[in-house]
């Protein structure tokens, strides 16, 4: 009966795309990314299903299997469904393989890194260029975690645009989503195949099968609710930060709570999440600042709506912290949305304006005046306990 389950589980979380769906998928793998280098190193121009098949092959030359490779995050979204309101970031692979060890860790960085080689422009001397100059000219980011429940590595390939190429490899991982919308992954290998192998054009009556996988457990229901744009999780509490941010990113975007009577529930277990992950007032400063960086690049308008809808969730759903650090947070968000609205030089309309007050006594920012924008951290003088029980 287990076995039974389970495949009925399976079968929930899983679905064949159309043909619509696999032509977006191949737009995508065969679209040409520039990889920008620093300095003066060339831009590397790549596309996915040629990372793919380069970084593949030189890891079962290394001796790790590539069990599978997947498209993951808004790109796979994307494909689903073409205008469903997240637009189409950066472009996320996942390698499924095994990491038993550090030393693997350090064979798939290594494996990575050279992979570049071959996409530099031909007449480009390769042979003193190291590992270590190829991290520093093209690698946005990495990130390694290696714990009981979670053995994984990212690697990111800078785009000045935003659209970095990020490679994952991933053991095991505890948690693969924050919302059911962002919960996609389509699994490549059939088309890559294909690619590798077949000389016929594709067509709607001639295509490999692709299958798309929910990691929210049910494919239907988180198909349904990306082309309604319709808020549901699960645990938010085991997410880190717990997708606070994402989930006020969701807002700005006019999705909307399936459930409006669990959402409460639901905003006061990502706050507490989030709290406990970022206790911190800088921590919180720094986290806040990267993500605008990260996913308001493009849309600065946007901005000063999304602060203020996170300074009314954090308002209304904060109960674990002690009264001057919820001020805190809420303070620090406020100019944060003030400094937005000065570098757009924008006033809005007086209906949508909120009067923002001196912090109280016991926060000691000499920099601050009535006219002044921080752009420095905000500096608090003393520290306070944190959490109060929550009943």
């Amino acid at each position: 009966m287990a076995g039974k389950g389970s495949s009925r589980a399976d079968s929930m979380s899983c679905s064949v795309l159309n043909w619509e769906q696999v032509s977006r998928l191949h737009d995508i793998l065969t679209e040409v990314v520039p990889i920008h280098g620093r300095g003066n190193f060339p831009t590397l121009k790549i596309t996915l299903k040629d990372i793919v098949h380069t970084v593949r092959s030189r890891l079962s030359e290394a001796g790790i299997v590539v069990h599978d490779v997947r498209l993951n995050g808004s790109a796979a979204g994307h494909v689903l469904v073409k205008d469903n309101g997240l637009g189409c970031k950066d472009l996320d692979l996942i390698f499924q393989v095994s990491l038993p060890s550090e030393a693997e860790f350090q064979l798939v960085r290594d494996v990575v890194l050279r992979s570049l080689l071959n996409f530099l422009p031909e007449g480009v001397s390769k042979l003193k260029i190291s590992p270590v100059t190829l991290k520093e000219a093209y690698i946005q980011k990495l990130v390694k975690v290696y714990t009981e429940t979670d053995r994984w590595s990212l690697i990111s390939l800078s785009n000045k645009h935003g659209k970095n190429v990020e490679l994952k490899f991933v053991d095991c991982i505890r948690r693969q989503f924050e919302f059911s919308v962002d919960s996609f992954q389509i699994i490549l290998d059939s088309l890559l195949f294909y690619y590798d192998y077949s000389e016929t054009p594709m067509s709607e009556h001639f295509h490999p099968t692709v299958i798309g996988e929910s990691m929210y457990g049910d494919f239907e229901a988180a198909f349904d609710h990306l082309q309604n744009k319709l808020i549901a999780t699960k645990n938010p509490e085991e997410i880190r930060g717990g997708g606070l941010l994402k989930y006020s990113n969701l807002l700005v975007r006019d999705f909307r709570p399936m459930d409006k009577d669990e959402i409460k529930t639901l905003e006061r277990y990502m706050c507490s999440r989030f709290f406990i992950d970022f206790p911190d007032i800088l921590d919180q400063q720094r986290k806040l600042e990267t993500y605008l960086q990260n996913h308001f690049s493009k849309e600065e308008r946007s901005k000063y709506d999304y602060l203020m809808i996170l300074r009314r969730v954090v308002n209304e759903s904060t109960v674990c912290l002690m009264g001057h650090e919820r001020r805190q947070t809420l303070n620090l968000i406020s100019l944060l949305a003030l400094k937005v609205l000065a570098e757009q030089n924008v006033i809005p309309n007086a209906t949508n304006v909120t009067c923002y007050y001196q912090p109280a006594p016991y926060v000691s920012d000499a920099n601050f005046s009535n006219y002044y924008l921080a752009s420095a951290p905000v500096l608090y003088g003393q520290s306070y306990p944190t959490w109060l029980p929550c009943n």
